[in-house]
């Protein structure tokens, strides 16, 4: 591989990682073929463990995500790849060296894995992929269940994990452990509806065959997880895949590697008997391409476009399929006839929550020129109220990628030498950790932070006559991934015209909460699916099968078919096509 190459690859989860949000405003690379075997399988009565782990009461906060990695057993070191019994694979000598994003102090260390470890994965994920298939959804569907009990008991020690490493306030953290729930809930109701056997019309053209489709999982699926949303991200993915019978690997930033070794080890202890069903490997962007180059039978990546495009480049040596979930620019459109009290409070908080890090933050409004003002007055003064920080009142926290502050910097200091106002934040904004909510008003189109992605907690506003111009500037972009649209009336219509994966009416990023709406973009932000049934249906492919039910008139599949019984054929359906038109027929 070439020098260029592997420096794209070893950006895989430090330049712009993108995710999908699911904040929950309510709660209720060689492609090896891939056969599963089918042995006669000895089904023993599946009992989910009663205890989850015993570190799930430790007090809030630093101290219990602290615990929680504490109480793990690590690999002993030595110079040979190890495997933990809880599935986390690690190369001793190489290590992940985490932040407290509250304090800047280091949180963690974790082992990184290499070429021989993910082969080791992936070879051991090949072993017990046709097995866990041949188990059926419903036994499946038993171990989610127990999965989900698991994570559930557990779920404050994973959000005091993802507040730790990640930085978001701890009520956020929460949200992505109830989004994991849902998702798990969603798979485990729908995965048989969904993949399971299908009849399939018969064909008048060989009335003695019946015809049917089943969806077969792929074999090993390798997840490379972001940052920004770490559990509910390459969760929804994870779950989408296991519950479709492949197995997975898991390969998480390395910004916040604990969520998902947390995440795995609740798989191990719910499910002892499958523990090679889901595995993880840390470390920096060479263990992704390892995971890449391992033989997977499909690959799901989060993060930035350009290393996207590379990932895909790789895949396409040996056509293995990939999804992509890279960056967006979503625009949201106001239209003169918007609740602009409803369209303020939803679009600052659509801009700014996690501090702006998902790729579908709300990041350019295109407001009609005859609302314009009123709106920039609106959510100007909620975005002042907004608390940055890390403790229990703070709303948004830190940026934990280094490298994206000097990019929001640049974003803001772009828009205002080309004649934007800050009306609220600015330069003054963008500190070394953390940066405040920014407001940039008389935004020109061509500006940076209305073309490229920001990922941080701005939102640009720019002046449009009509809700026609706002179309042409969303559809005009080189992304394609979600947008909102706020209008009393027309808000369907227009919304239609967008050329998006993804929009929400009269609110924000609502299409990310329900697990049963498909996610995804167009153009540079990737393709493929998660979420629904297009999610499920991206782990499995279609299987068509066709059955012999009895003899034929004639056969249209050897060669004793009388000499032109074809064209009679033909003249029949003809007949009936010009018959259902009002046509004469001969």
């Amino acid at each position: 591989m070439s020098n260029k190459s592997l420096v794209s690859y070893q950006t895989l989860d430090s330049s712009q990682q993108v995710d999908n949000l699911v904040l929950a405003k309510s709660f209720e690379p060689s492609l090896k073929s891939f056969t599963p075997a089918r042995p006669a399988v000895t089904r023993r009565p599946f009992t989910a463990p009663k205890t989850a782990s015993a570190i799930c009461h430790h007090p809030r906060g630093a101290a219990r995500a602290h615990a929680v990695v504490r109480n793990w057993e690590r690999p002993v070191t030595s110079n040979t790849p190890t495997t933990t019994r809880d599935g986390v694979i690690g190369q001793s000598g190489s290590e992940v060296v985490t932040v407290d994003q509250a304090t800047g102090a280091e949180f963690a260390r974790y082992p990184v894995a290499g070429k021989e470890e993910a082969a080791t994965a992936v070879a051991a994920a090949r072993s017990v992929s046709g097995p866990w298939w041949d188990l059926g959804f419903e036994a499946r569907a038993e171990r989610l269940r127990a999965w989900r009990r698991e994570i559930a008991v557990g779920g404050e020690e994973g959000a005091a994990l993802i507040h730790a490493e990640n930085g978001k306030p701890l009520d956020d953290a929460r949200v992505e452990v109830l989004g994991i729930l849902e998702h798990v809930q969603y798979a485990v109701e729908n995965a048989e509806r969904v993949l399971g056997r299908r009849e399939v019309p018969d064909s008048p053209t060989v009335p003695n065959q019946r015809a049917w489709v089943e969806y077969q999982p792929y074999g090993v699926v390798g997840v490379i997880g972001p940052w920004n949303f770490p559990l509910l991200t390459p969760g929804a993915i994870l779950i989408e895949a296991i519950a479709a019978g492949n197995a997975a690997i898991l390969k998480p930033s390395q910004i916040t590697p604990g969520i998902g070794e947390w995440l795995v080890r609740a798989w191990q202890r719910a499910v002892p008997d499958f523990p090679d069903v889901l595995q993880c490997l840390n470390g920096f962007g060479a263990t992704g391409q390892a995971l890449i180059e391992s033989g997977l039978n499909k690959l799901a990546f989060t993060g930035s476009v350009n290393t996207g495009k590379t990932v895909a480049a790789q895949c396409a040596q040996t056509l293995t399929p990939v999804l992509l979930e890279l960056g967006g620019k979503d625009g949201v459109i106001v239209a003169e006839d918007a609740d602009l009290d409803e369209a303020a409070k939803h679009i600052v908080w659509g801009a700014i929550q996690n501090t702006g890090h998902g790729c579908i933050s709300l990041e350019v409004a295109y407001v009609v020129e005859s609302v314009h003002d009123a709106f920039v007055e609106k959510i100007s003064d909620l975005a002042k109220q907004v608390r940055v920080g890390s403790d229990d009142a703070a709303e948004i926290g830190p940026v934990p990628l280094p490298t994206q502050i000097p990019i929001i910097r640049e974003h803001i200091q772009d828009a205002l030498d080309r004649g934007a106002t800050a009306t609220v934040g600015g330069l003054d904004a963008v500190g070394e950790r953390y940066v405040t909510p920014t407001i940039l008003v008389g935004v020109s189109p061509d500006a940076l932070a209305v073309t490229e992605e920001t990922f941080g907690p701005t939102l640009a506003v720019v002046k449009v006559t009509d809700t026609e111009e706002a179309i042409a500037h969303v559809n005009g972009g080189r992304y394609g991934l979600g947008s909102a649209v706020f209008s009393r009336d027309r808000g369907e219509d227009i919304a239609r015209r967008l050329r998006v994966g993804m929009t929400s009416i009269n609110d924000a990023l609502v299409f990310s909460i329900n697990p049963a709406v498909p996610f995804g973009g167009r153009g540079d932000s990737g393709y493929g699916r998660k979420q629904g049934e297009e999610g499920l249906r991206e782990f499995a492919y279609p299987h068509s099968f066709t059955a012999k039910t009895g003899p034929a008139q004639f056969s249209a599949t050897t060669f004793g078919r009388p000499a032109g019984a074809m064209a009679g054929a033909l003249a029949g359906v003809r007949n009936r096509i010009l018959a259902e038109s009002g046509e004469k027929t001969d």
